[in-house]
């Protein structure tokens, strides 16, 4: 990286389990995370904060200008799989979601996001998942058909 070059790239992504299946169940979920948060770092990111429900993640994280989001997001999904697979033989059949959102967070916006998934608890016993992801989706103008988002 040249000395002259700065970035601040922020992101919040966010994909669920395969057909919204609620493996991530309460006890196993901060290790979960806690795998995730790791996997950034081993991309040299960082993980400014991960938490989710039993069915989906959020992650908001800074990533280097020198990695593509869609390997850094694979990256993430494959290796925390196979560990989940290890870790807890009971989730044989766990599996993330094909895809995922992924939406830029400007600085000044950080700690709305982050508070945003601090609360996903609270935020859920009001919203389904399928309608957060979809209010994400029309907030930042993303054309999307309904029929083809749940994989």
């Amino acid at each position: 990286m040249s000395s002259h070059s700065f970035t601040n790239l922020l992101y919040h992504v966010v994909f669920s389990t395969k057909e919204r299946q609620p493996w991530l169940d309460e006890d196993m979920r901060p290790r979960v995370f806690a795998y995730l948060g790791g996997l950034v770092r081993g991309v040299e990111g960082i993980a400014l904060l991960v938490n989710g429900m039993p069915d989906h993640v959020h992650i908001l994280a800074k990533l280097r200008q020198d990695q593509a989001l869609s390997d850094v997001v694979r990256h993430i999904k494959a290796n925390s799989s196979g560990w989940i697979h290890r870790t807890f033989p009971a989730l044989e059949h766990f599996a993330w979601q094909t895809g995922y959102g992924a939406f830029s967070v400007s600085q000044s916006q950080v700690e709305k996001v982050r508070a945003y998934i601090e609360n996903q608890e609270a935020h859920h016993r009001r919203r389904p998942f399928q309608k957060e992801f979809i209010a994400l989706l029309k907030a930042h103008n993303l054309p999307f058909r309904e029929e083809e988002l749940w994989d």
